[in-house]
């Protein structure tokens, strides 16, 4: 592994920024505040999204600290074999070696994703918006400080301040080797990226996840995972944009009235299909592509479903492959729903905010993919990886 720095000293880095994020959590914070108060664009998610406070930075620190405490994801064997002549052959995890993000936003992703790259033994060109570049400028200049402090070059993390025409020049023809891109922000981001790239992408794509309340279902839990799921952060890709409800519930109107009363109050807007929006508060789908969008607001649609696979059609039909999740006590309902459904997180009886790489145990993330390959979900140390055979042999050759 020439050229990548050993365990000891990745940890050492991870735990000097720590320290120096820490350290300068005010400054963070102030200019942070000069990129809120210069942001004029609107996008409720965005600012969101854009704003830090000591809750983000403390987590910022923290998934530093979790970092340095992982094991190295580096040199692991995936596989070994003895050939009949002799040979031996293993397979074992190596670095990519550069890797580019791209995002709108969020400074916190300066944070984690550089923090991924880097204990993986992988180089990181950050490019974040022209929204966040004052957080964005000192968030790297704090990891220059803690590389140059452990004795290793800067260019492990190098923040691209490219417009957008330079962005593309470079997509289309990299002034330096890139071997994976991942674009992390909106459905124009990411056509952006996809159009103009060179070299493989993984697509950190819209969340839009449903929810399927089964005519089994609590109506208990299922209110309070919808209020959850829609209400505590709209700004995050695993919110929840569409619910589903069973055409046989039991009692099923004074469920969509409660959902409808407790939406009201956090000044949800809901839109409903034919078979809902007669209920007070709802205005009525007239166009299908909403079904597709994912709102990152306080919007939600509500519909109906004829019975468990009408549900699952509809959610593989509509949904952004992010997350879903159904609500029932049927062990069996659930099961053939979790099977069926064609989405990166598949829940039981539970909200589909816990679709994070924090909360799956994994620490920091750098994206959420909803592609199937290389990795699908919330991409996690292990893996920003691939891999490498390794072959000793003793002069043998091929007949």
């Amino acid at each position: 592994m020439a050229g990548i720095l050993n365990i000891t000293q990745r940890n050492a880095v991870l735990q000097a920024m720590a320290a120096l994020v820490s350290r300068e959590k005010k400054t963070i914070l102030a200019t942070n505040r000069k990129d809120v108060e210069g942001y004029h664009g609107g996008d409720l998610a965005m600012l969101d999204r854009l704003k830090l406070d000591d809750a983000k930075v403390e987590g910022m620190v923290l998934a530093l600290e979790q970092l340095a405490l992982q094991p190295d994801p580096l040199g692991v064997e995936r596989y070994r074999y003895t050939h009949p002549n002799g040979l031996e052959i293993c397979n074992r995890s190596a670095p990519f070696g550069t890797v580019l993000i791209i995002y709108e936003s969020r400074p916190d992703v300066t944070i984690e994703a550089a923090g991924i790259a880097f204990k993986s033994g992988n180089r990181i060109l950050l490019k974040g918006g022209k929204e966040s570049l004052r957080s964005n400028t000192l968030l790297t200049s704090l990891w220059h400080e803690a590389l140059r402090g452990q004795g290793a070059a800067t260019d492990w993390v190098t923040y691209l301040e490219y417009s957008r025409e330079a962005t593309r020049a470079f997509l289309e023809n990299p002034t330096r080797r890139v071997d994976l891109i991942v674009p992390r922000g909106g459905e124009k981001l990411i056509s952006f990226v996809k159009e103009h790239a060179s070299c493989p992408v993984i697509v950190s794509g819209r969340g839009n996840n449903f929810l399927f309340v089964h005519r089994e279902a609590d109506p208990q839990m299922a209110l309070d995972i919808i209020h959850n799921a829609k209400t505590t952060k709209i700004s995050a890709c695993n919110a929840l944009d569409k619910v589903l409800i069973d055409r046989d519930l039991p009692a099923k109107e004074a469920f969509v009235k409660t959902l409808l009363e407790r939406l009201e109050r956090d000044k949800v807007r809901v839109w409903a299909d034919a078979g809902l929006a007669h209920y007070p508060g709802c205005t009525e789908i007239t166009e299908e592509a909403i079904w597709y969008r994912e709102f990152l607001d306080y919007e939600i649609v509500l519909g109906e479903a004829g019975g468990l696979e009408e549900a699952i059609q509809a959610i593989n039909t509509y949904s952004g492959g992010h997350s879903a999740t159904i609500v029932s006590n049927s062990a069996t309902a659930a099961r053939d729903f979790m099977d069926a459904v064609d989405v990166a997180a598949v829940y039981h009886n539970a909200s589909t905010r816990f679709t994070d790489g924090g909360q799956f145990g994994l620490g920091a993330e750098l994206a959420i993919s909803t592609d199937k390959l290389h990795q699908r979900g919330p991409l996690g140390l292990q893996h920003l990886t691939t891999n490498k055979w390794y072959i000793q042999g003793a002069g043998q050759i091929r007949p």
